[in-house]
């Protein structure tokens, strides 16, 4: 194919702004999918994504338009807008040449749409700017489209409007890409080169891989080699999506699409590998993707220890299809065998979770998340804590870091006193404000992830009425005086419930964490006591009361003595059940870090 009629482009926008219409309207104007098998959210294939609203995975389309006469093909990948997932937006610009910036007309820019603009400026893209949902009667067209010419630099003129929902505009957007985007660089004529930008796992077909085409040509047929693993395979088929599957013969310098060679395992896949021909083999892999640094990290565990094998290969399966998060196994106390996972955030903590228990039906228990924390040690050695339970003793601790990050906030005027005083309460440090207009600013303030990770998001969405909008960038680790808190139940430290907070707030959180476990656990036949320390000093202690039984509801009258005889009959049966009794502590009792204050 004629490289010059290939346009590759993403899509990109802060959450819910309609990135995902926008791309059905693309597909139903190019006449990719029929009338019949049309439904909103086509590219949104997952149930969870489906369920909640929002993208998760970028996925990846051909669209086929005629302009004047010649047909182009438009290699679509649709991203995610939350900024747990931008790991994939910063994949899937790679792969592209041009960007749709897609702004609410409504909303005006956010936090995550700055952030796609300098991560597509990074990857040298052409950006189109688009005011969607033009037609809503809260838009506000001319205020939003000042605010992308003052801070986004670019020309009023070149900002496209348009309505997904009723398909004003969809034309332009075409013309747009055609016009401005420009075709592929690559050398049809080179040795392959092809980008991996992801891949699933199919029980039948293996791994299958989903490239990008840079130099050269691979057909049915070829013997392709991963230039990181050096492992040949045969390819089996080649195909592009439309938006399913579409087996093609070849795929040619530009294009997108998939590639199925009979691989049998998930370590020979690699995400960002270059792949190329064992008979002409290229000599310089294409740059990948740099690796990305997980923020949070927890504990899952199955609640049925029998699983840990199925657990296991759900979550490689899984990694393979999202390798923006880590895992390794580890051992609980409490819990048993389970794997320490590492996430981008906590929304992506969540989206893992579930997606493990509805794609492997293996029920899990998840400890609570704690971040990564530099220690360094009286002999000058560094050690990066994932876990409470890994900290080094406390006698050999010289200092103990904190990851910091840079914040901004993104909202409306009138709420700038509520989010200061929101960010006075998590050891923020102010940096600065900056107006975007005359009812929206930025603030910014210099944060400690840990205290950002648990419940920051949710109270600022509630203190802004919804309105406002958050985006971090990690800055490096600063010393703070820290401290472990460990929870006792009945005697028993529980090591996955061990977290790590500053010395100031440690017995607030202790305090509310022992009253939070009390209402948790279920009462049992004997007395247990929940109690959180700093090392040997106990800061809080709560007891929840044994069950009772009246043993002596049948003695009517008669002689005190027999009375007496069946309590201490029944206090000896509570005692040596004590003794040999485990304390069951639910899902929920994990998760209780999360939901206190302190």
């Amino acid at each position: 194919m004629d490289g010059n009629l290939i346009r590759n482009f993403s899509i990109i926008a802060h959450i819910d702004h309609g990135k995902s219409t926008l791309a059905d309207r693309l597909m139903e104007r190019a006449n990719t999918v029929s009338t019949r098998k049309l439904r909103d959210q086509m590219l949104d294939s997952m149930d969870l994504e489906r369920e909640r609203g929002i993208t998760i995975k970028a996925s990846a389309v051909s669209l086929d338009y005629n302009k004047n006469g010649s047909v182009y093909t438009l290699n679509l990948i649709d991203t995610p807008g939350h900024v747990d997932f931008s790991y994939e937006v910063s994949r899937s610009l790679s792969a592209c040449e041009g960007s749709l910036l897609l702004v609410d007309a409504s909303q005006g820019i956010e936090a995550q749409t700055l952030t796609n603009v300098y991560l597509a400026m990074e990857n040298d893209l052409e950006i189109i700017p688009v005011l969607s949902k033009v037609d809503l009667k809260s838009a506000r067209p001319e205020e939003v489209g000042n605010e992308m010419v003052s801070i986004l630099g670019i020309k009023i003129e070149e900002v496209l409007k348009v309505s997904a929902k009723s398909g004003y505009g969809i034309d332009d957007v075409f013309d747009a890409i055609i016009d401005r985007i420009p075709p592929p660089k690559g050398t049809m004529e080179a040795p392959l080169r092809a980008l991996i930008f992801d891949s699933v796992y199919d029980d039948y077909r293996g791994v299958i891989i989903y490239l990008r085409v840079v130099d050269g040509s691979i057909k049915v047929g070829d013997t392709i080699v991963m230039m990181k693993t050096k492992r040949s395979f045969l390819v089996s088929e080649l195909g592009l999506f439309k938006p399913e599957m579409t087996a093609k013969g070849v795929l040619t310098t530009g294009s997108v699409g998939y590639c199925i060679a009979s691989i049998k395992s998930i370590h020979d896949v690699h995400i960002g590998d270059t792949v190329t021909t064992e008979k002409r083999r290229a000599e310089v892999a294409l740059p990948g993707y740099r690796k990305p640094l997980p923020m949070v990290y927890c504990g899952l565990y199955p609640s049925n220890n029998t699983d840990f094998m199925p657990l296991r290969d759900a979550i490689e399966k899984l990694w393979l299809n999202d390798s923006s998060f880590s895992f390794s196994p580890e051992t609980s106390q409490a819990l048993g065998f389970g794997f320490r996972c590492g996430f981008l955030g906590l929304l992506h903590m969540e989206i893992v979770q579930e997606r493990l228990e509805r794609e492997s039906n293996v029920g899990l228990v998840q400890t609570a998340p704690t971040v990564t924390y530099e220690i360094l040690t009286h002999n000058g050695a560094k050690v990066m804590v994932h876990n409470p339970e890994k900290l080094p003793p406390v006698n050999t601790i010289d200092e103990f870091r904190e990851p910091m990050v840079e914040a901004k906030i993104i909202l409306p005027v009138e709420y700038i006193g509520s989010i200061m005083k929101l960010a006075s309460e998590r050891r923020s440090k102010y940096i600065g404000t900056e107006y975007l207009s005359e009812k929206r600013a930025i603030l910014a303030y210099e944060m400690p992830l840990g205290e950002i990770i648990f419940d920051f998001y949710d109270k600022l969405k509630s203190s802004t009425r919804g309105f406002g909008t958050l985006d971090y960038e990690f800055k490096g680790y600063v010393p703070e005086d820290l401290v472990k808190l460990d929870i006792v139940v009945a005697g028993n430290r529980v090591d996955a419930l061990s977290c790590i907070v500053h010395r100031k707030k440690a017995e607030a959180k202790g305090r509310s964490l022992v009253k939070k476990l009390k209402e948790d656990i279920s009462r049992h036949m004997f007395e247990i006591p929940i109690q959180a320390a700093i090392g040997g000093r106990v800061v809080a202690r709560e007891t929840i009361r044994a069950m009772s039984k009246n043993v002596t509801a049948k003695c009517y009258g008669g002689d005190i003595t027999r009375k007496r005889k069946l309590l201490e009959k029944q206090k000896e049966g509570k005692k040596r059940m004590k003794n040999v009794g485990n304390v069951e502590i639910p899902q929920k009792a994990f998760l209780s870090v999360l939901s206190t204050e302190g």
